[in-house]
C-alpha cells in the first residue's frame, strides 16, 4: 500500500506541538512562577528575566505566548529553546551550549519521525503498538526525542516510533575474550558460533558508533551476519522484543538519550544479579510479574560497549487472554488504547490502581526492593474488555535496595515513580477523555489501605516530590542523579 506523505507544513506544526509540550511542561515545574489568568489561558512569570509567559492548557501546554510592548506574541519552538536558555542562565548563573542543541534535535527527530510513520505500517499486535506509540515522549523532559544530535539516516532504521524492526547482528566473541554473569543460554540458542567463539547479539546502531576495528583485525570479534528472524525496538529504543522467541535483549548505545548515555554500566552489571534476585524475590507471589533480566554477556575489551543483558518475555506470566501495554502509551494514546473504550471509568481506574499499587508498596515494605515503576517500566496486562488485570515491572537497571539507599531516599523515589510520574499521569489521561471523573478518592483509598507508617504523610503532605529533569540537564548532573522540586499534591485531604 502506498501512503502518501503528510505536507511539510503540517509535519512541521505537529512537530513543534509534541516538543513545546514537554519544554513547556519542564519550564512551568521547575523555574516558572503561576501568575493568573488570561483568558482560558495560564500566566506565568519568569523570575530571572522577569517576562510573563502565558500557555493553553494544563496537561500538555501548547501555543506559548511572550507579553511584549503591551501585547501578548505567540513564540514557537525554537524561540522558546531561547527564551529557555535564557531563563535558565539567569536562574543557574551557569551555561550550557548542549542542552539547547539537544532540545532542537528532539523537535527535529520529532518531524522525522511524523514523516516515516505516514510511510510505515504500524504492527497488528497490541503490546507492540504500545511499545512504539510515543511520539511526544517523557512529558517532564525537555529533549525527549533527542537522539545524540546524529544523521536522521544513523537512527531512523531503528527508531520504534517509526514502527522498525530489524535483525539482530551476530557477532562471534573468542572465549578468551568473554566476560558474562547469570543465564546466558538465549543468546547461544540464536545462531551458531565456531570452534573456539561464543555468539554474542549486537544492535546494528550501536556497532556503527563504536569503532571495534582492531578486534575484528585481530580475531577477537568475527561477524557471522544476522538473525533469521527481527526484534522490534520498544519505547526504551535499545531494548528490543523479540515475539518469535518472546526474549527481550538489552543493549548498550552510545548516545545521549533523556538524561544518559544509554550504555550498560559497568557498576550496573556487576550489581545486576543481586538487584534482579531481590525484585524476583519480592514479586514472587503472583498478584504481578516481574521480567527478569537473567543475565548478561559482554567482552573484556569493550565490557560496556558490546554488553548484552537478556530479559525474560512474557511466558507464564500473564494470566489467559491477556494482552500486556505500556503504561506511558496509555497517557500518550495510541489505536486500541483501553483509556478510550472504558464503558466505566471509575471502575476501569479502580482495577488499574488494584493491579499496580498493592505490589509496588509491598515490594518495598515487606523486601526493601524499590522499584522503578514509571509509565516506561510498568506494563499492564489487560483482558478482553480493556480491563487491567496484572501489572508487570522490568529493569533491574533501575531498581534501588534498602539499606543500600536510606528508606526516606527509598520511599521519595517510589512516591516519584509510582505516584507523580506514573498514577498522576495516568489519572489526568482518563480525566480527559473522561471529565467527570474525580481520580483522587480511589487513589487515596487505594494507598490508605495499605500499611505503611509513610502512607499518612503521602496523603496529607502539601506537596509531592518532582523531578527537575531541566534543571538536572542543564547543570550537567549525573543522568542518575535525582534532585526534587515539591508539586502540589492532588491527595492532600482538604
Amino acid at each position: 500500500m502506498h501512503l502518501t506523505p503528510p505536507p511539510a507544513a503540517d509535519v512541521a506544526d505537529r512537530a513543534d506541538a509534541h516538543a513545546v509540550a514537554p519544554l513547556l511542561n519542564c519550564l512551568l515545574r521547575e523555574v516558572a512562577e503561576p501568575h493568573g489568568a488570561s483568558g482560558e489561558r495560564r500566566v506565568y512569570r519568569l523570575p530571572g528575566s522577569g517576562r510573563l509567559l502565558r500557555v493553553l492548557g494544563a496537561r500538555r501546554p501548547a501555543e506559548p505566548e511572550v507579553r511584549a510592548d503591551g501585547t501578548w506574541r505567540r513564540v514557537g519552538h525554537t524561540e522558546l529553546v531561547k527564551l529557555v536558555a535564557d531563563e535558565l542562565r539567569r536562574h543557574t548563573g551557569l551555561s550550557n551550549h548542549e542542552l539547547p542543541a539537544e532540545m532542537i534535535d528532539s523537535r527535529d527527530a520529532v518531524a522525522a519521525l511524523l514523516t516515516a510513520r505516514a510511510r510505515a505500517t504500524p504492527p497488528d499486535d497490541p503490546y507492540l503498538r504500545s511499545e512504539q506509540c510515543l511520539l511526544t515522549g517523557h512529558p517532564y523532559h525537555p529533549a525527549p526525542k533527542a537522539r545524540g544530535g546524529g544523521p536522521v539516516a544513523a537512527w531512523l532504521p531503528y527508531a520504534p516510533e517509526a514502527h522498525a524492526r530489524f535483525p539482530l547482528t551476530l557477532l562471534g566473541l573468542r572465549e578468551d575474550a568473554v566476560v558474562e554473569e547469570g543465564d546466558t543460554a538465549a543468546l547461544d540458542a540464536l545462531g551458531a558460533a565456531p570452534p573456539g567463539y561464543r555468539l554474542l547479539p549486537a544492535h546494528p546502531w550501536q556497532l556503527d558508533l563504536v569503532d571495534l576495528a582492531p578486534a575484528f583485525a585481530d580475531g577477537r570479534l568475527i561477524r557471522l551476519g544476522t538473525t533469521g528472524f527481527d526484534a522490534w525496538p520498544t519505547a526504551a529504543i535499545r531494548t528490543l522484543y523479540a515475539p518469535e522467541r518472546d526474549l527481550f535483549l538489552k543493549f548498550s548505545l552510545d548516545v545521549r538519550i533523556t538524561n544518559d548515555i544509554r550504555r550498560l554500566w559497568r557498576h550496573d552489571l556487576l550489581r545486576l544479579r543481586r538487584t534482579d534476585a531481590a525484585a524476583t524475590a519480592a514479586l514472587a507471589t503472583g498478584a504481578a510479574a516481574w521480567l527478569s533480566d537473567r543475565g548478561y554477556r559482554t567482552a573484556d575489551f569493550a565490557f560496556e560497549e558490546l554488553a548484552v543483558l537478556i530479559r525474560d518475555g512474557f511466558h507464564d506470566r500473564l494470566p489467559p487472554a491477556t494482552t500486556p501495554l505500556l503504561a506511558a502509551a496509555l497517557v500518550e494514546g495510541f489505536e486500541g488504547s483501553p483509556l478510550d473504550a472504558a464503558a466505566d471509568p471509575a471502575a476501569w481506574w479502580g482495577a488499574y490502581l488494584g493491579v499496580v499499587v498493592p505490589p509496588a508498596l509491598a515490594a518495598f515494605a515487606e523486601h526493601g526492593v524499590v522499584l522503578e515503576a514509571h509509565l516506561q517500566n510498568t506494563l499492564v496486562a489487560v483482558d478482553g474488555d480493556g480491563t487491567p488485570v496484572r501489572a508487570v515491572f522490568r529493569d533491574a537497571e533501575g531498581v534501588k535496595l534498602l539499606p543500600e539507599v536510606s528508606r526516606a531516599a527509598g520511599w521519595e523515589r517510589l512516591v516519584y515513580c509510582l505516584v507523580v510520574n506514573h498514577l498522576v499521569e495516568i489519572a489526568e489521561a482518563l480525566v480527559e477523555r473522561h471529565p467527570a471523573l474525580d481520580p483522587w478518592p480511589a487513589l487515596r483509598s487505594e494507598l490508605a489501605r495499605h500499611d505503611l507508617p509513610e502512607i499518612d504523610g503521602l496523603l496529607t503532605a502539601p506537596t509531592l516530590p518532582g523531578k527537575t529533569n531541566l534543571l538536572l540537564r542543564w547543570t550537567n548532573a549525573d543522568g542518575a542523579d535525582a534532585r526534587y522540586r515539591p508539586l502540589p499534591n492532588p491527595l492532600a485531604r482538604t
